[in-house]
């Protein structure tokens, strides 16, 4: 028979602060995760909207009359796209508070643990976002110098 390690047979126990910062980061939680949704209503708005205000902008300014409407087309694709990205960690964020909530609410170490793998896949969602990011940061540096040394 296996014997079980010692970190396999420790079971966690939250006492009473550390139960209440749960129950407020869920509550802040929540907040930020209505106000995301909002953000991305406004995400979708802008973009429904790019072409008729870009157009409407190109026709004013000079030298942009032609190009306004296929910039617009093209910035009402971008901030949908933005609206999409920012849907997933707020979604996620939402799934974490609410779970949380009901876990504290029933006693129930379920919803808890569920909640925490938003939690997680919150942040997991975040850091693969930074990492992109950060990946075409290099690649607009490193495209930057060769354009400059090009210039030359």
């Amino acid at each position: 028979m296996e014997e079980k390690s010692i970190f396999e047979k420790f079971e966690l126990q939250l006492d009473s602060t550390a139960k209440d910062f749960l129950k407020e980061t869920a509550k802040w939680a929540y907040f930020l995760s209505i106000l995301g949704f909002i953000g991305v209503g406004f995400f979708i708005l802008i973009a429904i909207f790019a072409g008729a205000i870009f157009s409407a902008m190109g026709n004013s300014m000079q030298g942009m009359g032609v190009y306004g409407g296929s910039f617009g087309a093209a910035m009402g694709a971008f901030y949908f796209v933005m609206a999409v990205l920012y849907f997933f960690p707020v979604y996620f964020l939402f799934k974490f508070s609410s779970n949380a909530k009901k876990a504290f609410a029933n006693n129930d170490s379920e919803s808890l643990t569920e909640s925490l793998g938003y939690l997680k896949s919150h942040y997991k969602f975040i850091g693969v976002l930074m990492i992109v990011c950060l990946a075409l940061y290099a690649l607009f540096f490193v495209f930057a110098i060769f354009g400059a040394i090009m210039g030359r």
